[in-house]
C-alpha cells in the first residue's frame, strides 16, 4: 500500500476501477526504469510477467494502455497518474496528447483552471501553492523562463510541474515541414524559440522525465502518429481509451488493465443503463421513411418528457440539483438533418413547442467555438436546448451527463449503434453515481425499425455490450498464455470434492441428505472464523465449549433464514449439530492457529535531548525609540525620546512565543526545555544590562535574534525516533485464506518433488502433492523456496505447514507504506515459525532487515498471547538460500537462523 497513491485516491475519490488502475502504475513504477535510455525486452518482461495482456509496448519506449469504459473518469485517472508521479517519483514534465478540439479544450479546462468543477487536481494540497504550469499548442512557443531572460528551456524553476497539451491534429501539423514565402521552413515547433535558446522540439525530446500520456488512445496507433510520437523520446507512455483497437482492427498488445463497458453494465455503478425502445405491437411495413421517422421522433419526445419529470421529482424528493435531459437524433447526411431539423421545429411537430430548443451539429452548420460553447452548457438548466441533432459528429469528448434518449434514424449497422452512439449518452449525472431509480438512470434508444438487430447485436458474444472479460490475445499465443487458478484452504477443498461426489448420486433421497451435510459443513465453515472475537474464544478448542456452540448453531440458523429461505433449513440445522464436534476437529486438524492482528506502526516521533544554553555572546544594547524633528525653513534638528507605553510582557514567554514558530520545536513535548532555555537566555541579558535599560524591552527589540540563537543550539541536540509498532488487538485465529495464482495453460502444473527443468522456471508452474499443507496447491518464487517445500513435507518434525496468500497476514513495515507476506509458517509439536528464504548475499540488506524486525514483532505479540491462553510460541526465522537442500533437516534449519 503506497501512502501517496492511497491519499491520492482518497483526495480525488477515484471509482475503484481508477483505483485499480493507479495501482497499477504505482507497482510498475517501482519496476521499471523510467530512464530515457533503457532495454524495451527486459523492460516489456517485467510488465508481462505481472500482466500477460501486455505482449508488445508497440512504441519506442514503454507504454502501457487503461482500457477503461466511456463514462467512468479517464480524465481523472490522468489527473491521478501525474500527481502520483510528481509526488512519488519526483517527474515534471507531462505532455498530453488530446485527439480533436473538443477535447483539447476540455483538458485545457481539466488540467489548469482551479475554479473548474471539474478541475483534476482539487484536493491535492502539494499542488495548491504549486500550480501546474498549462502550456498548450497555442502557446509553446511563447514559454520563457521564470526570470523572463533568454535561457535554455533547462532553465526553468525546477520545481515548476509543466503539463503541456496538444491536440493530435495541431501536433501532427506543427511536426510537419512548411513553405512560407516560398521556402522550405523547418517544422514550426522544431525552430528556435527566441525566449528558451533552443526549439520548444529539442527541449521536449531533451527532458529526461518526460511522460506522455495519451487521451482516446486508439487515435494515435497510427504508423505516423508513432512515429512523430517516439521522436519525444519519453520515459513512460500511458494511454487510455475505451476501444482498445487500432485503425485496422487489431487489438492493443499494451493493456494491463481494462474495465469494459460490458463490466461497468454489469457492475451498475457508474453508467446508466441503456435500453432499447419500440413501440408495441409496431410494424414498420407499409410505413414511408419520413412516417417512420417522424413515429420515432414523436415516441421520443414522449419518453424525454416522461424522463424530465422524473428528474424533477428526484431533485425535489432529495434537494439535489435539477437535471434537464435532452434528446439527441442521429441523421443520414447534411441533407437529412436539415429536413429533420426543419420538421422538428415547424408547427407540425407538437404545435411548434420546439422551435428555438433545437441544435443542429454538422459540416454545415458547424461554428466549432459556438458549438462547443452551447453543447458543454446543455448540462446548464437555463440552456433551453432540448434537442441536438447530428451527422456522425458526436465522437470524443462530448462527455455531458444529461443526455437521456437517443433516436437514430440513419440506416446504420446495428452494432455500430450499439457500440459507439450508445456510448455518448452512459454518463451519469448525479455524483457519476447511479441513484437507484430506474427512470433516472436510465438511457433510452429509440429503434423501432432496427429494433430487432440492436436486440440481436446486443446479445452477440463478439458485442462490446456482451464482453465480460478483458483484452482478447492472439491466437499464436495462446498457447503461451497464462489462465487464473484460485487453490482454496484444505478444508473448503475437501466440502468442494464431497459436493462433487454429492452431485453424482442418483438416488434423491439420498442425495438431499448428503447434500443438506453438505450445506451444513459450508455454513459452519463460514461462520467459524467469525467466533475469533468470541470473549470466550482463546483457542480453537474453545469452539469446543457447549455455551460457544450454542452461539455457533445461532449464527447458522440466522444465516438459514436470511435471504431466500431454504425449503429445507431445519433438517440443514439438525445436521450442522449433529457434524459439529467432527467439522471443528477437521477444522484444527487443516489449520494453523494463526493470531489474527492488524500490526501497525506509529508516527515517526521527535524530540529535543536536555542541555544546557551555552551563553557566551548572549550580549545586545536596548535601542532607543526617538522622534526627529527637522525645521522645513531653519533646517532646525532635534530629537524627543519616545516615552512608549506598550507592555512588552513576559520575556521568558517573549522568547518561547518566537522558539515555537520553527517547525520542529512542539510547545506541548517540549515545554520545559523551552522554559528553561528561555530562563537562561534571560539570566545571561540581564546581568549584561546597564543602567535605565530595560529587560523587556531589550528583549522584545532583538526576540528574533536571539531564539533563533536558542533554536540553532537546540538543533545540535535534536533526535528523531523511528516509529514503534502499536500494541495490536490480538484473535486467536483466523480463516486460511485461498490463493489466486496465474499459471501457463495446460502444461502449468508439476509435482513439488519435479526438478528436471530450469530454477529460472520454477516461478511458471503450480505445484501439486502435499499432504502436510493448507493447500494442495503452491507457487514457488525460486528453486530455495520449492526445495525447502521439499524439506517440509518430509521432515517428522514438521506437523503442517503453509505458504500464506497475500491477505493473510497484516504485517506492515516501512512506515505503514507495506505489507510483509512471509514465505512459510510451519508448525511443530512445541513451536509455529514464520519462515523467509532468502539469497544469502541479501540477508543483510535494509529491506531484509526490516521485514525482519516487523516479522519479529509479530511473533512476539502472537507468543504474549498464546502464552497467557495455552497455546504455542512463535518463532521468526531467516534462512539463507544456500544452506536449503533436501537432505537439510528442519531443525538443524531454523536452529541456527532463528532471529531474537
Amino acid at each position: 500500500m503506497n501512502p501517496i497513491a492511497e491519499n491520492i485516491k482518497q483526495r480525488l475519490s477515484l471509482r475503484k476501477p481508477l483505483q485499480e488502475a493507479l495501482d497499477i502504475l504505482t507497482g510498475l513504477s517501482e519496476d521499471l526504469e523510467l530512464n530515457k535510455e533503457v532495454d524495451l525486452k527486459t523492460e516489456l518482461e517485467k510488465v508481462q510477467s505481472l500482466f500477460p495482456t501486455c505482449t508488445d509496448f508497440e512504441r519506442a519506449f514503454p507504454s502501457i494502455c487503461f482500457s477503461i469504459a466511456t463514462g467512468v473518469g479517464k480524465t481523472r485517472l490522468m489527473g491521478a497518474c501525474i500527481a502520483f508521479l510528481y509526488l512519488q517519483k519526483g517527474i515534471r514534465n507531462f505532455f498530453v496528447l488530446a485527439p480533436n478540439l473538443t477535447i483539447y479544450n476540455k483538458l485545457i479546462e481539466d488540467f489548469g483552471n482551479v475554479s473548474n468543477p471539474k478541475y483534476v487536481f482539487n484536493g491535492i494540497a502539494e499542488f495548491v501553492h504549486n500550480k501546474p504550469v498549462i502550456i498548450t499548442g497555442d502557446n509553446y512557443n511563447q514559454q520563457k523562463p521564470s526570470d523572463s531572460k533568454k535561457h535554455t528551456a533547462l532553465e526553468y524553476n525546477n520545481k515548476e510541474i509543466r503539463i503541456n497539451v496538444f491536440n493530435v491534429s495541431k501536433f501532427a501539423k506543427e511536426t510537419k515541414p512548411v513553405k512560407e514565402g516560398g521556402k522550405n521552413m523547418t517544422p514550426r515547433i522544431k525552430r528556435l524559440s527566441e525566449y528558451l535558446g533552443e526549439s520548444y522540439w529539442e527541449y521536449l525530446s531533451g527532458l529526461n522525465d518526460l511522460v506522455i500520456l495519451m487521451d482516446e488512445a486508439h487515435r494515435y496507433h497510427a504508423d505516423k502518429s508513432k512515429e512523430s510520437i517516439n521522436e519525444l523520446k519519453p520515459i513512460l507512455g500511458i494511454e487510455l481509451t475505451a476501444t482498445p483497437i487500432d485503425e485496422k482492427s487489431n487489438q492493443f498488445r499494451n493493456v494491463v488493465y481494462e474495465y469494459s463497458l460490458a463490466q461497468a453494465l454489469t457492475d451498475g455503478l457508474y453508467v446508466k443503463n441503456p435500453t432499447i425502445a419500440t413501440r408495441k405491437d409496431f410494424n414498420p411495413q407499409g410505413r414511408s421513411e419520413e412516417e417512420i421517422e417522424k413515429i420515432k421522433l414523436e415516441d421520443a419526445v414522449s419518453i424525454h418528457e416522461d424522463t424530465k419529470q422524473e428528474l424533477k421529482l428526484y431533485a425535489l424528493n432529495t434537494g439535489k440539483k435539477v437535471v434537464k435531459p435532452f434528446i439527441l437524433v442521429v441523421c443520414k447526411d447534411t441533407t437529412h438533418a436539415k429536413s429533420v431539423y426543419d420538421l422538428i421545429t415547424s408547427v407540425d411537430f407538437y404545435e411548434g413547442a420546439f422551435a428555438g430548443k433545437v441544435l443542429q451539429i454538422d459540416s454545415t452548420t458547424r461554428n466549432e467555438e459556438l458549438i462547443e460553447q452551447q453543447f458543454i452548457s446543455l448540462e446548464q438548466e437555463d440552456n433551453e436546448i432540448e434537442i441536438v441533432i447530428h451527422v456522425n459528429m458526436l465522437k470524443e469528448g462530448w462527455d455531458v451527463t444529461n443526455l437521456y434518449t437517443i433516436v437514430p434514424l440513419r440506416a446504420a449497422n446495428a452494432s455500430v449503434l450499439v457500440e459507439q452512439t450508445i456510448g455518448r449518452g452512459l454518463r451519469l449525472p448525479f455524483n457519476g453515481e447511479r441513484t437507484g431509480v430506474e427512470k433516472v438512470d436510465k438511457l433510452t434508444i429509440v429503434a423501432h425499425d432496427n429494433f430487432n438487430r440492436v436486440i440481436a447485436a446486443a446479445q452477440d458474444p463478439n458485442s462490446i455490450l456482451n464482453k465480460l472479460k478483458f483484452v482478447e490475445i492472439d491466437e499464436s499465443l495462446l498457447k503461451e498464455r497464462v489462465e487464473i487458478v484460485t487453490v482454496q484452504n484444505t478444508v473448503s477443498q475437501n466440502i468442494q470434492t464431497e459436493q462433487e461426489e454429492v452431485n453424482k448420486i442418483v438416488d434423491t433421497e439420498v442425495k438431499q441428505k448428503r447434500q443438506n451435510q453438505v450445506d451444513a459443513k459450508k455454513l459452519l465453515v463460514n461462520v467459524i472464523p467469525f467466533f475469533n472475537t468470541n470473549s470466550q474464544v482463546k483457542k480453537v478448542d474453545d469452539l469446543m465449549k457447549p455455551k460457544v456452540k450454542q452461539q455457533v448453531m445461532e449464527a447458522v440458523q440466522k444465516e438459514l433464514n436470511t435471504g431466500q429461505v431454504n425449503i429445507f433449513a431445519d433438517n440443514i440445522l439438525a445436521e450442522a449439530e449433529i457434524l459439529y464436534e467432527k467439522l471443528v476437529a477437521d477444522f484444527k486438524k487443516n489449520i494453523i492457529e494463526i493470531p489474527r492482528m492488524d500490526l501497525v506502526q506509529g508516527e515517526v516521533t521527535a524530540s529535543f535531548a536536555d542541555f544546557d544554553l551555552d551563553t557566551n555572546g548572549f550580549s545586545y544594547e536596548q535601542l532607543n525609540d526617538e522622534i526627529v524633528r527637522i525645521g522645513l525653513k531653519d533646517k532646525s534638528y532635534d530629537v524627543i525620546e519616545v516615552k512608549s507605553g506598550v507592555n512588552f510582557g513576559s520575556p521568558v514567554k517573549l522568547l518561547i512565543a518566537e522558539l515555537i514558530n520553527f517547525s520542529e520545536v512542539d510547545y506541548d513535548t517540549n515545554a520545559d526545555l523551552l522554559h528553561k532555555l528561555a530562563k537562561q537566555a534571560v539570566s545571561q541579558l540581564e546581568s549584561n544590562l546597564k543602567d535605565g535599560e530595560d529587560i523587556r524591552k531589550l528583549i522584545f527589540q532583538w526576540r528574533g535574534l536571539i531564539a533563533s540563537r536558542v533554536y540553532t543550539q537546540m538543533m545540535l541536540h535534536f533526535k528523531l525516533h523511528e516509529a514503534e509498532y502499536i500494541k495490536p488487538n490480538v484473535k486467536p485465529f483466523t480463516k486460511i485464506e485461498d490463493w489466486n495464482f496465474t499459471t501457463l495453460k495446460n502444461v502449468g502444473h508439476k509435482d513439488y518433488r519435479e526438478e528436471n527443468f530450469p530454477a529460472i522456471q520454477v516461478p511458471k508452474f503450480i505445484y501439486r502433492g502435499f499432504e502436510k499443507s493448507c493447500h494442495f496447491e503452491y507457487k514457488f518464487d525460486s528453486r530455495t523456496e520449492q526445495t525447502f517445500a521439499y524439506v517440509l513435507e518430509n521432515d517428522k518434525e514438521v506437523i503442517k505447514w503453509l505458504r500464506p496468500a497475500s491477505n493473510q497476514f497484516r504485517i506492515y513495515w516501512q512506515h505503514n507504506s507495506k505489507l510483509y507476506e512471509p514465505d512459510f509458517i510451519v508448525e511443530t509439536a512445541d513451536c509455529i515459525y514464520m519462515i523467509e528464504t532468502k539469497a544469502a548475499n541479501e540477508i543483510t540488506d535494509t529491506e531484509v532487515q526490516e521485514k525482519a524486525a516487523a516479522a519479529l514483532k509479530y511473533c512476539n505479540y502472537a507468543t504474549e498471547f498464546t502464552a497467557e491462553h495455552g497455546g504455542k510460541k512463535w518463532k521468526y526465522v531467516l534462512i539463507p538460500h544456500n544452506q536449503v537442500t533436501k537432505t537439510s533437516g528442519f531443525k538443524g534449519l531454523v536452529s541456527s537462523n532463528i532471529m531474537k
